[in-house]
């Protein structure tokens, strides 16, 4: 193979037209590549975001079904508390009878029947009310003076 042109020889100059449009062509391919990777991210921060918050709201629904399951528990709990055989068994350790019905003013029934809305007075001692009513011609009136007290079993 013959060369033809020393390897230290130079090539002369061409003379090129210069490209005055290059220069916005390249920027306006950076600006195209930019606002297209920029894209990407902001795409990708959206889709995180999104799986952040879903697992965030899985997190948050079983909070609620457990604060849920436990509102159940102590709602029936409060229901059994309540119940009228678990009233009872506490009202007798705490020394409470049942009301006797010669605890009852019946003069008060018979005395305020215009007036029906009123509760019956309970009354603390039924021995004092015999006397009242045979010696005191106004026994209503020092019924309501009294409390209502229970009587120790």
């Amino acid at each position: 193979m013959v060369r033809r042109v020393p390897s230290k020889h130079r090539n002369a100059p061409i003379a090129r037209e210069k490209d005055k449009d290059a220069f916005l062509r390249l920027g306006l391919l950076l600006v195209v590549g930019l606002g297209l990777a920029s894209g990407f991210v902001y795409a990708g921060r959206q889709h995180f975001a999104a799986l952040k918050y879903g697992y965030e709201t899985e997190n948050l629904r079983r909070e609620h079904d457990r604060l849920t399951e436990e509102q159940r528990r102590l709602i029936l709990q409060r229901e059994e508390a309540a119940s009228p055989a678990k009233l009872e068994q506490a009202a007798k350790r705490l020394g409470m009878q049942p009301l006797q019905p010669a605890q009852l003013d019946p003069l008060r029934q018979v005395s305020n029947n215009s007036e029906s809305t009123k509760p019956l007075t309970a009354r603390a001692d039924a021995k004092t009310t015999k006397r009242e009513l045979q010696t005191n011609s106004k026994p209503a009136a020092k019924a309501q003076t009294k409390p209502l007290r229970s009587r120790p079993i």
